[in-house]
């Protein structure tokens, strides 16, 4: 290839990937190297209008660097295998643990810098707390093989960035990296998702259909239906975040990235209500077995890792941040750009 300077951004047909390339965009960035399994139609949608250089298939990225041999000034990790309902784990691993230490190695024979998206599902019930201290990963329980995944390639990076060399420096890592571990993200061109669309994309859909929502039932004593508690964070935040990490490179590691502060579902229909001008109506169903013992009640992101490597930015407030999206997104029908 010639000279210029590209970013990867992997996962860019999906939901964070491509509104992460749409603020890259914004930001003046349109050399950029996409990579994704671009052959499903219901995520054709997300790359449309955005600016990039090319489009790599995933599962040829690896062929296609050593073919072309781009220059290339970050990696943005993205893409994953997200479904938390789904059991198999060889298929996580694969994707989140095999193809994330191959991109984990050319950044490192590269000396490029790396962000890749880890997850909040490695802290599993919440058992050993939600700090991104370093110390606390090989402990770790996650509830299903997504976040076994995620925390399995969170603590095979941490051993990496551990190795030295003969002079004592780190030997085994790019110059720079940051694993993110995303709480539950909401926001513009999740349309692909399915099951696994955040709760406002579901309750958007439910209010136009039927003028009301199902939220589950709790299945704990300690816990009123509807008051289960998530650290629900803006996609718009988190890509904002990415980009910071990118410009800035503050220490290397694990950084939680939430709002730090636990909503519940009931204000989140509330929220989405709110968006359509329209009352709340909620319908209380069982939870599906399949998931009842896997499931998160309670998830707040501890934010201080970031906020004391200097990052500054407000985080969206649950009712802004919803706002925003139903009024702006959903509504119309609407992709981020």
């Amino acid at each position: 290839m010639d000279n210029k300077e590209y970013i990867v951004v992997t996962g860019a047909a999906g939901f964070i990937g491509s509104d992460l390339v749409g603020y890259l965009n914004q930001q003046g960035y349109t050399e950029l190297i996409l990579v994704d399994e671009f052959g499903y139609p219901d995520k054709a949608p997300n790359p449309e209008g955005k600016k990039y250089a090319v489009q790599v298939e995933r599962e040829s990225f690896f062929d296609w660097l050593t073919e072309n041999r781009p220059v290339v000034s970050c990696v943005f990790h993205i893409g994953a295998r997200t479904d938390t309902t789904e059991f198999d784990y060889s298929i996580h691993e694969h994707l989140n643990v095999e193809y994330s230490k191959k991109i984990w190695a050319y950044c490192t024979a590269h000396q490029t810098p790396l962000v890749y998206a880890s997850s909040a599902a490695t802290y599993g019930a919440g058992e050993n707390g939600y700090d991104d201290r370093h110390n606390v990963v090989s402990s770790l329980k996650p509830l299903n093989a997504y976040g076994v995944s995620k925390n399995e390639f969170d603590k095979w990076a941490l051993e990496q960035a551990g190795r030295t060399n003969g002079q004592g420096q780190a030997a085994s890592q790019p110059p720079f990296w940051a694993g993110l571990k995303f709480f539950n993200v909401y926001g513009p061109s999740e349309y692909h998702k399915g099951r696994m669309a955040s709760v406002i994309f579901h309750s958007f859909h439910q209010i136009r259909q039927h003028g009301e929502v199902k939220l589950f039932k709790s299945h704990r004593p300690d816990y009123k239906d509807g008051q289960q508690l998530r650290d629900f964070v803006y996609v718009k935040d988190v890509i904002k975040v990415c980009y910071w990490l990118m410009e800035h490179r503050p220490a290397s590691g694990l950084y939680n990235l939430g709002t730090g502060k636990a909503r519940s579902f009931e204000d989140l229909v509330k929220a989405t209500y709110a968006g359509l001008d329209l009352p709340a109506r909620i319908v209380y169903i069982d939870m599906p077995e399949d998931i009842r013992d896997k499931y998160q009640y309670f998830t707040e992101a501890n934010m201080q890792k970031l906020r004391s490597a200097g990052y500054t930015a407000e985080f969206y407030s649950l009712e802004d941040g919803v706002g925003d999206y139903v009024r702006n997104y959903l509504a119309k029908g609407a992709y981020y750009e």
